[in-house]
């Protein structure tokens, strides 16, 4: 193997492919935060380090495409309000945040933790103070809900007549 090549971990991925899955764990956790929630929390991890916008937040559409039966023909569903921003660590981290909705704001800390998340030093620190907190809440809403359906839940029973 030459030396630059990514070396294979026990399940047989590259080493960037965990960190890509990691990544894209933290991403999902961040998005399903409010912006305030969001900014709470990452204004617990204290001093952050020097960044600025590489790309201003900005709200767009995008078209949403589907399918029928999920290997039908594409088709266009329709458009969808989407907020983006990109931030660069003075290291050169750069985070990128995609939400739906008008949220520029919620974006742009998307992208913040996402520099965050790819730049060592606070990697930890963003684990302990946003994405574990995140983390916990969805689980425990899942939990709620779980358990909500299940008090709901019917079970319907066929009775067999001696007579047949």
């Amino acid at each position: 193997m030459a030396s630059g090549a990514a070396q294979p971990n026990a399940d047989g991925t590259a080493d960037g492919d965990g960190e890509i899955a990691a990544r894209r764990a933290a991403m999902r956790l961040l998005v399903e935060a409010d912006r305030d929630e969001l900014a709470a929390l990452v204004a617990e991890i204290g001093a952050l380090p020097e960044h600025e916008e590489a790309k201003p937040s900005e709200t767009g559409l995008v078209m949403v495409r589907g399918r029928i039966g999920g290997d039908g023909s594409a088709f266009n569903l329709g458009e969808a309000t989407v907020s983006r921003a990109a931030v660069r660590l003075a290291s050169g981290e750069i985070g990128f945040g995609y939400v739906l909705g008008r949220a520029r704001e919620k974006a742009r800390l998307v992208a913040l933790c996402d520099a965050l998340f790819q730049y060592a030093p606070y990697r930890g620190a963003l684990e302990e103070k946003v994405l574990a907190p995140l983390r916990a809440r969805l689980e425990a809403e899942q939990r709620k809900n779980a358990e909500h359906t299940a008090a709901t839940r019917v079970d319907f029973f066929t009775l067999v007549r001696g007579e047949d």
